[in-house]
């Protein structure tokens, strides 16, 4: 039994190592993650990482280092807006911080890959002055001191590195050409060097649990409207909304308190973490007769409960260009077909299904959506379906109750009386 898990497993995570391998990830984390007993876990995963020929740039975080520091000092530190004052005193803890966790990531990641057969394998990491930074100045009559936001990244030194197979560690803290020191936010610092690289993924190891719908669920994709309205609205959020925006196709937020989360997120088609995604459509395309058995394979269970009509393979074959699928990692997890009127200037949207392991998502949702714009580029101005059980549902989304007769005659010729589906219609 453990020897035919082993081997699952390693097919299912071997596609993911091919794909990887060139790519470039920015990985954030806080320095509470520094702190943590599981720390030198986490750093074993991410010299992993590198070791299957994956492109990495390490930003990290310093805050429970300055609270620390000010603490052993006898001094307090100062919020506005969830944004730190720095003065005199705590830029000398960001300073000492910086060193003290540089330091520390860079011990742990010259170990290599311990208690493996790749012990020996050795890892350049290397740091510098990449970031140009600008104070924040004074905001509502509020002087933010050493505090800075980013100015500019030197892209051109960061890409060289990465190209003589190094680790590139990135710290919040910035200079002007002047020669003054900034304090800067770790997650804008992430989100700027991702984008400034375009790179594959920007990756933020958070300190909460995750981002969960009401009913509890895992929110396992948002669009960037969605992830704007979030309640719980962090900087990780904002500069995840920021960096897609600017390029970045894929945002991945995930739990640092699950352990192997690099891993799992990574290697595994669903993830543990929220993705953001610049393009919520960016897996959604025309089905191909090479899509009829995952097709098959999505409906069955729908047509066994009486949902959709029954189809049979060369049905599906015959009408496979009216389909379009949306795909997770090479599987189909949601389907649906349109079929054109065009003289009616009207379509009918049918065989609308999602993988039970998504529901929740909206997908369904987002195939309809997609499908609506394809109609209207289309010149089409109604869509129709015939339903059993999900009238309800497309009432919500804008269909009204309509009548068989309201239908192409051709599409009245064919309706399946022993059925006795529902005709709702939407105008577009």
């Amino acid at each position: 039994m453990e020897q035919q898990q082993f081997i699952d497993w390693f097919r299912s995570a071997s596609p993911y190592i091919h794909a990887h391998r060139g790519n470039t990830f920015v990985i954030c984390f806080g320095g509470e993650a520094v702190q943590d007993h599981n720390f030198p876990n986490l750093i074993h995963d991410i010299a992993l990482l590198n070791s299957l020929g994956i492109r990495l740039v390490l930003v990290h975080g310093i805050r429970p280092q300055i609270e620390q520091g000010l603490y052993l000092q006898g001094k307090k530190s100062k919020y506005v807006n969830n944004t730190r004052i720095t003065d005199e005193i705590a830029l000398k803890c960001v300073k000492a911080a910086c060193g003290e966790v540089r330091a520390e990531i860079e011990s742990l990641l010259s170990m290599g890959l311990t208690n493996s057969p790749t012990t020996n394998f050795s890892i350049c990491v290397t740091s510098g002055n990449f970031i140009t930074a600008r104070p924040i100045g004074v905001r509502n009559g509020i002087d933010f001191c050493h505090t800075g936001e980013v100015r500019d990244i030197d892209i051109t030194t960061i890409s060289k590195r990465l190209d003589d197979e190094c680790i590139v560690l990135v710290s919040p803290l910035g200079y002007s050409p002047t020669g003054e020191a900034f304090n800067l936010l770790t997650e804008e610092v992430a989100a700027a060097v991702a984008i400034g690289l375009q790179t594959n993924k920007l990756i933020y190891l958070t300190e909460n649990e995750g981002l969960f719908t009401k009913n509890g669920q895992l929110l396992r994709q948002l669009t960037l409207a969605e992830a704007q309205k979030q309640p719980n609205y962090d900087n990780q959020l904002k500069n995840a909304v920021q960096a897609c925006k600017n390029g970045i196709q894929r945002v991945h937020l995930l739990s640092r308190h699950i352990e192997g989360a690099l891993l799992l997120e990574l290697f595994t088609r669903d993830g543990i973490g929220t993705l953001v995604s610049a393009n919520p459509y960016e897996n959604i395309r025309n089905a191909t007769i090479d899509d009829v058995g995952g097709i098959l394979e999505l409906i069955k269970p729908l047509e066994k409960s009486g949902i959709l009509v029954r189809r049979s393979r060369e049905k599906l074959e015959m009408e496979i260009n009216y389909f379009i699928v949306q795909e997770r990692d090479g599987m189909i997890i949601a389907c649906a077909a349109l079929y054109h009127f065009m003289e009616e200037e009207i379509a009918e949207l049918a065989c609308l299904a999602v993988n039970k392991d998504y529901y929740g998502e909206n997908r369904g949702g987002t195939l309809l959506n997609f499908l609506e714009q394809k109609a209207q580029q289309l010149k089409i101005k109604q869509i129709f379906i015939l339903t059993t059980q999900t009238a309800h549902w497309f009432q919500e989304r804008g269909f009204k109750i309509a009548n068989l007769q309201d239908l192409p005659v051709e599409r009245q010729k064919i309706y399946n009386y022993q059925r006795q589906a529902k005709v709702l219609i939407k105008q577009l």
